[in-house]
């Protein structure tokens, strides 16, 4: 017996082959990266069924290789044992799997969850647990510099944790936080339930941090509650004469570490300055005349060491750091970005923050509660199983890699996702298919050890059309993105942009290698399910991360990070942004669809502005802003419909639309607020809305989205396919260096 469940959703783990090459000579003819882009501990939308979790006598696994049952184990021996699917040893099966010895009945396996599931999460039993569980812990770690105080964020920061309280998992009553502080100088605070009102400590020596009152510093949420609240009522004001522009960003970490390094748990950094005093402090070394030079990478590579060295630290500690960061000025992401990036974190931007625009200060209150509130795996390590003749060569993802197949995390972050790039070592002839299992061992929200398990299987073949027919473009598109990332923060931004337009001139020129005629030579050919592979490979080239042009290092450095970290489908929104008419709805578009939380949305199209009209209205979405675009031309009826003004009192910028009194109205709120509510869900992001008009000067913002059209240098998707064309015309010539560095070269100067 062999179950018929299939894999993971794509938005779980999805692979770059679905059908993979017998050897490895097959994989390489082919050109095609083999890549695992997983996610799987997301987010659970409101219309997707919950992760089983299950508690089994005992969790079966392989007595070799150590594979956890799954739904793609085979029965034998009358189904008394079973087969493992990925080093294909013959196990015992407990009785239990067979025989309920309660109801004295022949058990269903249709039933088991374990066996019919391809996401499964076990209650781990004793032998997974080396102590108590962690707890929720989280020290809070803000700057209260002057640009923090004048800005907002404070204020608005400490009246959201006040209004989350109740929603910070409390299982148990054993969740724990704590508050540090800073600008040049460190500020504690008692929060001992014995106290009437909070204490506020103050260390002014950043050499030798000295920790005052550390049993009182991290406290119990529900035991000192009300001490908590005073103190978070009066943290709006208590700095708000300071003059102070300094932030000891570093000194504050150091102290935040001492405090539950012996616990574990999170650090959230509320950082609206560049740290400027005391040990490790960075200078501003912004440079516009390195932008498109080949020094420009030095710009968005680490100034400090000590930033990965204590992020590593906190790793071992099991602490995960998440970063907020507020500024229009230059703040250095691309060192403070590396301690979410080893600790499993996520780092958030707000350039500009300012609370006193509603927009600004919604949005961050709206991040910021559901990061507090949202179900997060502690103190996890995950292993990645593949089946012989198959390695994990590299990983990819905000993570310290402990060994070719073992991740730690100190979180396991929803929002975040991974990938990984595979070989093949030996010739897989033994069976029909290979499989990959990843098993997360974690603590959970509730306290309980688990176990969660996914299992991806994909068939083998020897034949090279079937390999071609079964890649995926978005998959191979979101893996090369990390990978481009991993490159650009290693080595230099060229190297990543050959990376992403070498994959796509490898993977085309193969195939016309191996399947075109002679009396094709001259067209550019691709099998219909890589159709997508040219634009989205352009569109990853003209993507503010890798795009040539004078774009500040942070804004790139946090374009960086999200790619890196994002869920796939976010990633390729990211990528590819969502264009859609809002100016034509038909019956349906923007009404609830019925028994679902979603609503029927307008049909796409493609991103050239050849694509819309004078009298149009225009909605985009690129996973992180949702932009209004309209024009001179846009039909005056329905503007004033949406936004209960005409065309000319209308401001660009950040917008909050109107209560809606019609229907036309009604139904694009709902489109936005399904976006918001969908990425708030997916990614712990809530959306900007922004209006750009065609003759204001944000106009060249929304245009940058519009990839397949030629914007300044860059070619448009027309020229761009001529290129590939020509490119894959001399694909042979490419083994033979002193040709294909020519015309690499010629490829760097048109694009």
């Amino acid at each position: 017996m062999q179950s018929e469940k299939k894999n993971p959703s794509n938005q779980y783990c999805c692979s770059t082959l679905n059908a993979v090459p017998q050897n490895n000579a097959l994989l390489q003819k082919s050109k095609i990266p083999f890549g695992l882009v997983f996610a799987p501990y997301k987010n659970i939308g409101p219309d997707e069924p919950e992760v089983p979790v299950v508690s089994p006598e005992v969790i079966v696994r392989c007595k070799i290789c150590r594979a956890y049952i799954n739904p793609f184990v085979t029965f034998v021996d009358q189904g008394t044992r079973w087969k493992c699917n990925i080093c294909h040893v013959v196990n015992d099966l407990p009785a239990f799997y067979s025989w309920d010895s309660k109801t004295r009945q022949a058990v269903d396996r249709n039933t088991i969850p374990e066996l019919n599931s391809s996401v499964i999460e076990f209650v781990a039993t004793q032998e997974y647990t080396r102590g108590p569980p962690q707890p929720v812990v989280i020290m809070f770690v803000m700057d209260v510099s002057f640009q923090s105080i004048q800005s907002g964020m404070v204020a608005t920061a400490a009246r959201t944790i006040l209004s989350t309280l109740d929603s910070i998992p409390n299982y148990d009553n054993r969740t724990k936080i704590g508050f540090i502080t800073y600008d040049s100088t460190l500020h504690f605070y008692n929060l001992n339930s014995n106290l009437n009102e909070p204490q506020m400590l103050v260390v002014s020596d950043l050499e030798d941090i000295f920790i005052p009152a550390p049993d009182d510093l991290l406290v119990n949420l529900s035991e000192s509650r009300s001490v908590i609240e005073s103190f978070l009522n009066k943290l709006g004001n208590m700095h708000k004469s300071t003059q102070n522009v300094n932030s000891a960003l570093p000194a504050a970490l150091t102290a935040a570490n001492k405090i539950i390094g012996q616990i574990g748990g999170k650090i959230a950094i509320f950082q609206s300055n560049i740290p400027n005093c005391g040990k490790n402090a960075l200078k501003k070394r912004e440079d516009p005349s390195l932008y498109n030079t080949s020094k420009e990478s030095t710009l968005l590579q680490p100034a400090d060491n000590w930033y990965k060295e204590f992020a590593l630290d906190c790793s071992r500690k099991q602490i995960c750091i998440d970063t907020f960061i507020f500024s229009g000025q230059y703040t250095d992401i691309a060192t403070l970005s590396t301690l979410p990036r080893f600790t499993g974190g996520s780092i958030y931007f707000y350039p500009g923050f300012d609370a006193s625009r509603a927009e600004d200060a919604n949005k961050f209150s709206s991040e910021l509660s559901r990061f507090l509130s949202k179900k997060i795996g502690l103190e996890a390590v995950l292993r990645i199983r593949s089946t012989r003749g198959v390695s994990v060569k590299a990983c990819y993802g905000n993570f310290f890699l402990m060994a070719s197949d073992l991740v730690q995390l100190p979180n396991v972050n929803p929002d975040n996702c991974y990938a990984l790039e595979a070989s093949i070592d030996k010739d897989l002839t033994s069976e029909p298919y290979i499989c990959f299992q990843g098993a997360i061992l974690h603590t959970s929200n509730n306290g309980e050890r688990r176990i969660r398990v996914f299992t991806n299987i994909i068939p083998v073949t020897n034949n090279l059309t079937e390999v071609f027919a079964n890649a995926d473009p978005r998959a191979i598109a979101a893996f090369t993105a990390k990978k481009a990332v991993e490159r650009t923060i290693t080595d230099k931004l060229e190297d990543a942009r050959n990376l992403i337009i070498n994959t796509c001139i490898d993977i085309m020129g193969a195939y016309k290698q191996a399947f075109t005629s002679s009396g094709q030579a001259s067209q550019l050919l691709i099998i219909e399910n890589l159709a997508l592979l040219p634009v989205l490979t352009q569109a990853l080239l003209k993507n503010i991360a890798f795009r040539r042009g004078n774009i500040p290092s942070d804004i790139r450095s946090f374009a960086l990070s999200v790619l890196y970290g994002s869920p796939i489908e976010n990633a390729l929104s990211y990528i590819y942004s969502k264009l859609y008419a809002i100016h034509i709805l038909d019956a349906n578009t923007g009404l609830p669809i019925p028994n679902t939380s979603q609503v029927y949305m307008p049909p796409r199209i493609n991103l050239s502005m050849q694509r819309m009209t004078q009298d149009g209205i225009y909605l985009l979405d690129n996973s992180q802003h949702i932009i209004i675009w309209l024009s001179r031309g846009s039909n005056p009826e329905l503007v004033n419909a949406l936004f209960q003004k005409p065309y000319e009192a209308i401001a660009s910028g950040k917008t909050t639309l109107p209560t809606p009194n019609n229907d036309y109205a009604t139904r694009i709120n709902n489109i936005i607020e399904f976006i918001r509510k969908d990425r708030l869900i997916s990614y712990n992001n809530s959306p900007y809305v922004y209006i750009v008009k065609e003759d204001d000067n944000t106009r060249g913002w929304f245009i940058s989205h519009m990839v397949e059209d030629k914007l300044d240098s860059e070619l448009s998707y027309p020229q761009f396919l001529s290129h590939l064309r020509e490119q894959v015309i001399l694909y042979k010539l490419r083994d033979f260096p002193s040709i294909h560095h020519k015309y690499s070269n010629n490829y760097q100067r048109r694009y």
